[in-house]
């Protein structure tokens, strides 16, 4: 028993036990190229949020993992066979009821561990932030804390080096032979606005990939993952500690 995850640990222990902050992995349930499981974002957001747990844990912060979101906003993606959508509307009414528990039960920060490029809750943490003022809620996108190029040669988007390697650490016995991945290839706007970054439109996946997959994850490895999985977990469990050890009248400096 994980005392920090929520799904392993019991009432005996939850019922005299006190946290500072609550963490939310949140994944998607979707297509990785041919050669990754529907479930790679699930996956890493569990393994991520259970590891920097346990680094936050043995440095003194008082934090609960609860269990993963599975389903992700995957709108652009509609024609993707199984492809699991969920609006954010509908995120919007899961976020609600969760915080509500821990605002109940004063758990007051809440640290969202987005595993999934679709889904975008800084809108809904403003409008969580009014109904709920004495909750502090901050949302963070792990894939983004440190940068690829340190790691990996190509540029992961979406099942690329980056995915693959971590996944043939993590999970190798759900990763088919590279020789079956598609090469990631990848179409862009022709907009010069959005490719500058200034301007936004959501992709239409299948007319951008015809392997679903977006960067090349034929040089991943299970060594690159694993460096990549330690050095990120780190740099997350320093965000976990900040957070938990922080008193909200300090959160300025």
């Amino acid at each position: 028993m994980r005392p920090y995850i929520l799904a392993e640990t019991n009432w005996k222990h939850i019922k005299d036990a006190s946290f500072d902050v609550a963490i939310l992995p949140w994944g998607a349930c979707e297509a990785h190229n041919y050669h990754l499981p529907y479930a790679t974002d699930i996956i890493e957001s569990e393994h991520i949020a259970a590891e920097a747990a346990r680094l936050a844990w043995e440095q003194g912060a008082r934090l609960i993992v609860l269990p993963t979101i599975p389903f992700g906003v995957n709108t652009g993606q509609f024609d993707v066979k199984l492809d699991m959508n969920m609006n954010p509307s509908t995120q919007l009414l899961v976020l609600n009821d969760l915080i509500e528990v821990l605002n109940r039960q004063g758990i007051h920060k809440l640290i969202i561990l987005n595993s999934h490029g679709g889904n975008e809750f800084k809108q809904m943490i403003r409008e969580l932030g009014l109904r709920f003022p004495a909750m502090f809620i901050t949302t963070c996108n792990w894939f983004q804390a440190l940068e690829q190029s340190q790691f990996f040669e190509n540029r992961d988007d979406h099942a690329g080096e980056m995915e693959t390697s971590l996944m043939l650490y993590l999970r190798p016995d759900l990763v088919l032979p590279l020789s079956e991945a598609g090469d990631g290839a990848a179409k862009k706007f022709r907009f010069t606005a959005i490719r500058e970054g200034w301007a936004w439109a959501e992709r239409k996946w299948t007319q951008v990939t015809t392997s679903t997959g977006v960067g090349n994850p034929r040089k991943a490895t299970r060594e690159k993952g694993e460096k990549y999985f330690k050095a990120v977990t780190e740099k997350v469990a320093q965000f976990f500690v900040e957070v938990a050890k922080t008193k909200p009248e300090d959160f300025y400096a």
